[in-house]
């Protein structure tokens, strides 16, 4: 565990460090704050369909060849993706260089494959969690570098993003160790690694049902709440990359908080399914909250509000491992990741443009939360899922009990 955490730290560390000041570039190329919401949107869905694409044969690669050179391979990409963002002077070549970064960030489904490689069913929800913890830790010191050197120049944060990828190669190839047995290696298959059948796959695991769809709908809600953040807090409160970049470091403390510390202990409290529901609860209120927030410090009193939800993600990987077989993890977790892409494609497409059509109101007005609304009506539908699925795992445990 502690090996792949501090990889997962360094690699959250670089991609955080870009978060505050992506925006803000796609705006140097921009003539309005309409058009800026749309090419970033566009730059957004590149990174997503790519994400999408590669993640199941990257997955059912390191079932086959190890996790270890998988990881190695998305380091790298994503150094090349970094470097060439700092050096582009268009937005083709932005798109270009983010397109080859989602292609290779398939780094979280392995590192979530390598935790299950290496820890027992019962262990796997506070494992996750931990991992969840160090990718909170990096959100914590790369947004907030990430704003302070934005303020300086727009390209300085990504070249730093490409020195600790590298960093993060250098310590994988010297020190990472593999965690996949030779005896536990899979045939790698096009036929499976593509991501229809990947997803197809993930739906007939046994137990799992519903899940998918909780996955999908309160992805999606996430990943729009990652689109718009930015510049939604710089369309209302007149935010730049410096309070952007805080923001988001809050957002990573409260993860840590969450994942790191409270995670076990709600675990000895609540199955995962019932963390699930809490937890989705909890994030439709606080959507509603953050998408009617008229002054910056609601948002971060919301942040504060909405400890529950950084459960979820963690509890319902937890439950989907489970289901999946010991030689499997890598592709089952690449479906997850493909499934998470999928959404990260759909949710600019969504999101940015709900944005743009409420960018004309002047600061502080509501209105220009109605993306954050959006979210809460999809955690809504994801909450549905999950009583679904926790009222039919109650049955079959019934079932069980009474045969």
């Amino acid at each position: 565990m502690p090996f792949i955490m501090l990889a997962v730290l360094i690699d959250m560390a670089a991609i955080g460090v870009i978060i505050p000041v992506l925006p803000t570039l796609v705006g140097s190329f921009a003539t309005t704050q309409a058009d800026q919401a749309y090419w970033y949107g566009v730059v957004s869905v590149a990174f997503g369909l790519s994400n999408f694409l590669a993640s199941p044969v990257l997955g059912a690669l390191s079932d086959r060849y190890g996790r270890r050179p998988v990881l190695l391979l998305g380091f790298m990409g994503l150094g090349v993706s970094f470097f060439g963002t700092a050096m582009t002077n268009s937005l083709m070549g932005l798109i270009v260089a983010r397109t080859l970064g989602g292609a290779m960030q398939a780094n979280v489904a392995i590192a979530n494959a390598y935790v299950a490689d290496i820890s027992a069913p019962d262990e796997r929800a506070k494992r996750f969690g931990l991992l969840g913890a160090m990718m909170g830790l990096g959100f914590i010191v790369g947004p907030v570098v990430g704003g302070l050197l934005g303020d300086v120049n727009l390209h300085l944060p990504f070249y730093l993003a490409g020195s600790l990828t590298l960093l993060n190669l250098l310590y994988g190839y010297f020190v990472l160790p593999e965690s996949l047995p030779l005896a536990q290696r899979k045939r790698f298959s096009w036929r499976a690694a593509n991501p229809a059948s990947s997803l197809r796959k993930l739906g007939q695991l046994k137990g799992v049902g519903p899940l998918v769809g909780v996955v999908a709908f309160s992805g999606l809600a996430q990943f729009v709440l990652y689109t718009v953040w930015v510049l939604n807090n710089s369309f209302k409160f007149g935010w730049g990359p410096r309070e952007n970049g805080w923001s988001l470091a809050v957002v990573g403390i409260v993860a840590v908080l969450v994942q790191g510390v409270l995670m076990g202990r709600l675990l000895k409290r609540f199955s995962p399914q019932k963390l699930v529901i809490m937890g989705l609860v909890s994030s439709a209120l606080s959507y509603t909250l953050w998408g009617a927030a008229t002054e910056g410090w609601m948002m971060y009193a919301v942040i504060g509000f909405n400890l529950l939800g950084g459960t979820v993600a963690a509890s319902v990987q937890s439950l989907i491992s489970s289901a999946a077989d010991s030689k499997s993890q890598g592709q089952t977790m690449g479906a997850v990741s493909s499934l998470n892409g999928l959404m990260a494609v759909l949710a600019p497409m969504l999101g940015a443009p709900l944005l743009g059509l409420v960018s004309h109101f002047p600061q502080g007005d509501w209105r220009i939360g109605a993306p954050f609304f959006f979210c809460a009506v999809l955690q809504l539908v994801s909450l549905a899922l999950a009583i679904t699925h926790l009222q039919r795992h109650r049955r079959q445990k019934t079932l069980q009990t009474v045969f």
